[in-house]
């Protein structure tokens, strides 16, 4: 008998013909198959006359770069050769709520390290919890050894590259999970002011008919569209997860396209404010991709990059003077769409505020690159391309051209991303350059990545004062960020701080 068996498959034939046992449910990643988890699975197996494991899919794994070690088919083939496992199931969420609906067991165990379940970061053990109680089912916890498959690939795998872990070591000289995490929680006494324009993110998969009958050109098939909220609405939502209260004041459409849906996906800790520019849309950025190879082909903007008017400048300004004393923090996202005028970014750089900026190279703006209208920031964020494009430099010192900004611009701390090279960080006031390699493992779409790296780098510098830390914590959530499409997955409070935990275990 195949023990891997489909979700569905498995009910009907816990309803045709063990209806009658006694079935238990064990549920996680097991991404690296070790002694706790079989004497786990032993104990449980007393409990019960049917054990089914329940194996999350790759894609609701979030252990940090690299991970899973293993894919879902190898991680369930590796359990169903157990003899005290009947059926193998795959998990297609990050938690077991779904299969404990469909397989409604009598026994729902977990290991002895989710008694206290303040241990569970992602929450979701209490939602398990009740669906069970609602199919009049209980929880049990195994006891004996206890392990991870974490530390354990840690420690006897090569998981990272020398770089990696030589850079985490230095981490964890300093640092331990719990402190960074009380640091993370520590972010929720903060209200932070997002400046920037609203984007819609639209992706269109197509396929390749053929060539034209009657002209020479390529014609494709619409598959599907997505669609997801970017700009300064993407940063928002993904600050609100860790601050008070988030402002955001951004640029609409003359007739607001899209406010219903931005303000229903809002979170409620984040005030919406805008200014609904004359004679323009709401932003959107088409972009058709191949649904096979997910290669981008070509993209069409629906967009009016004119400069507001004198009268929605000074409207504009207002907003901001009144949000900024709401405020303790700026982050600006400037995608120098004519939202963000001279004026305003000069009144931007004489803030008192700490400002945190992202000023971006991109399709409709090169050659007018907006980042140096800024003085005075306190942090900034810029690929290599942009900084090069910004000092008109494309073959000199790396080095000396970022010394060469900031004291041009008067910033403090500069991050200058460099794609599978990492990051370098580099203090004005120091004079010194930090290094982080680069985190990411999958990169599907760099679409949003350097806004997350922003947002995570430059506020765990404010609490944390550690510019390595700053440089690993914003690199992690832009890692994560880039796995999906623009922000269809936004790096939420709990899968940052897994992907944090088994990275320094």
């Amino acid at each position: 008998m195949n023990k891997i068996i489909n979700i569905n498959d498995l009910n009907l034939l816990l309803k045709k013909k063990l209806i009658n046992k006694k079935i238990g449910l064990c549920h996680g990643v097991f991404d690296i198959l070790h002694v706790g988890h079989i004497k786990h699975f032993e104990q449980a197996k007393k409990l019960v006359d049917i054990l089914i494991i329940s194996v999350t899919a790759d894609n609701f794994v979030h252990k940090g770069p690299n991970r899973p070690a293993f894919n879902h088919n190898l991680r369930m083939q590796a359990i169903a050769a157990l003899k005290d496992v009947d059926f193998v199931c795959l998990s297609k969420s990050k938690t077991a709520v779904n299969n404990l609906k469909i397989i409604k067991p009598n026994f729902y165990i977990k290991g002895q390290e989710y008694k206290n379940i303040s241990n569970d970061l992602t929450g979701e053990i209490k939602n398990e919890i009740k669906v069970l109680k609602n199919n009049n089912g209980k929880i049990s916890f195994t006891e004996g050894i206890t392990s991870s498959s974490s530390k354990i690939l840690n420690k006897f795998f090569k998981n990272n590259s020398n770089e990696q872990e030589e850079f985490i070591s230095k981490i964890k000289k300093k640092f331990t999970f719990d402190n960074i995490k009380k640091m993370i929680d520590d972010y929720k006494n903060t209200s932070a002011l997002i400046i920037g324009e609203t984007i819609i993110d639209q992706y269109n998969f197509t396929e390749a008919i053929g060539k034209s009958g009657k002209e020479p050109n390529l014609v494709l098939r619409d598959i599907k569209t997505e669609q997801y909220l970017g700009g300064a609405v993407a940063i928002a939502i993904n600050l609100a997860q860790f601050c008070k209260k988030v402002y955001l004041l951004t640029q609409l459409g003359e007739n607001s396209e899209y406010l219903p849906e931005i303000r229903k996906q809002l979170p409620s800790n984040v005030v919406i404010d805008f200014i609904k520019k004359k004679n323009s849309p709401t932003i959107v950025k088409k972009r058709y991709l191949d649904v096979v190879s997910k290669t981008k082909l070509f993209g069409v903007y629906k967009i009016n990059d004119d400069e507001l008017d004198s009268k929605q400048e000074m409207s504009l300004i207002k907003k901001l003077e009144i949000l900024k004393k709401k405020s303790n923090l700026i982050v600006v996202s400037d995608y120098g769409h004519g939202f963000i005028t001279k004026k305003v970014s000069n009144r931007i750089s004489r803030s008192n505020k700490f400002v945190a900026l992202n000023a971006q190279i991109n399709a409709n703006n090169v050659g007018y690159h907006s980042l140096n209208n800024y003085r005075n920031i306190n942090f900034v964020i810029i690929n290599e391309r942009e900084l090069r494009h910004e000092l008109r430099d494309r073959h000199g010192n790396l080095k000396i051209l970022i010394k060469k900004l900031c004291k041009k611009n008067n910033i403090k701390d500069l991050v200058v991303t460099r794609g599978s090279l990492g990051a370098i960080l580099y203090n004005k006031n120091q004079n010194n350059f930090y290094y982080c390699p680069a985190f990411a493992d999958k990169v599907l779409d760099k679409i949003g990545a350097g806004d997350t790296m922003l947002t995570q780098s430059f506020i765990s510098l404010l609490r944390s004062k550690d510019r390595n830390l700053s440089l690993l914590l914003g690199s992690l959530a832009a890692a994560e960020t880039i796995k999906s499409y623009g922000n269809k997955d936004s790096v939420t409070k709990e899968v940052f701080l897994k992907s944090i935990k088994h990275l320094l275990k």
